[in-house]
């Protein structure tokens, strides 16, 4: 993948180095379950240790103090996939005659304040909708790496879209009607489903985005396969079978490792976000 081929000039909001964290959680007030359902990202973290004192058990990297308008390797290639994904939901939102908010991205090391609580690299990679930004430690890549078997620019590139994914659903209210239809679910397992749903939907914009910047970005089928890679990795049920032994479809939230794979895909292949209906009528 030849990221430095991507437009650059995302909402980069670098915390790294910023000194420490206000003491105790940030409280959330009145915001319902898909919020943590949103924070409590790829490992299946438990949401207690996002919200809250936690400590995380990532290790966080040494900053290295850099000169102004000298950012570092991470900062680049953060800003230029935010800054893709931008123009990429720009260009569909106009087409639909609506006008994209561009989300911004915060990068932190090791703990960070949000406007849905205390943000953690623990959690991985998050969105969210209160303040319209995705939070990213960056020592995350180097925990794909270690966790993962693998990862590469690509599979990195497709976390940061999958997030950007959860910003546009929220753009376009999908979030909120989720958050209804799970406080209207009659069982836990009915309100995963529409958890699940809501994470493929984000795994099939991660696949749009990397359709539109697959020529610019000189994509290759081992760049591809890092993306199938990682979506494997973080399926419910390999995430279950690894920790546990067993699985437990009910409490699924993300989707199994084929579904992850077959809506990254779908967005990949079409490059159609109206082919991204993994809610099946349901809303």
């Amino acid at each position: 993948m030849d990221w430095q081929n991507l437009p650059g000039g995302g909402n980069i909001e670098d915390r790294r180095g910023g000194g420490g964290i206000p003491g105790g959680g940030i409280a959330v007030g009145g915001v319902g379950g898909l919020i943590i359902a949103l924070i409590a990202m790829f490992f299946g973290v438990d949401p207690g240790a996002i919200l809250g004192g936690g400590q995380s058990s990532v290790p966080t990297q040494t900053q290295t103090q850099t000169a102004p308008g000298q950012p570092d390797t991470s900062y680049q290639f953060v800003d230029r996939i935010l800054a893709s994904t931008d123009q990429v939901w720009s260009g569909i939102f106009a087409k639909a005659g609506r006008t994209y908010t561009k989300p911004t991205l915060v990068l932190y090391s090791g703990a960070t304040p949000t406007a849905c609580g205390q943000g953690s690299a623990a959690a991985g990679p998050f969105y969210c909708p209160l303040d319209n930004k995705v939070y990213l430690d960056t020592s995350f890549f180097a925990q794909m790496d270690r966790r993962l078997g693998g990862g590469g620019d690509f599979a990195y590139s497709y976390v940061i879209a999958h997030e950007v994914g959860h910003h546009v659903q929220n753009e376009l209210g999908i979030a909120d009607q989720v958050t209804r239809a799970q406080q209207g679910a009659r069982s836990e397992a009915e309100a995963n489903r529409y958890s699940v749903a809501l994470e493929l939907q984000a795994d099939c914009f991660a696949g749009v985005w990397g359709n539109q910047v697959s020529s610019l970005a000189n994509l290759t089928e081992a760049d591809v396969r890092e993306a199938i890679n990682t979506a494997t990795a973080i399926g419910d049920d390999t995430l279950q079978r690894q920790g546990q032994g067993y699985v437990v479809p009910d409490s699924f939230t993300h989707g199994t490792s084929q579904q992850r794979v077959n809506w990254f895909m779908t967005g990949f292949k079409s490059g159609d976000p109206n082919k991204c209906d993994t809610f099946g009528g349901q809303l």
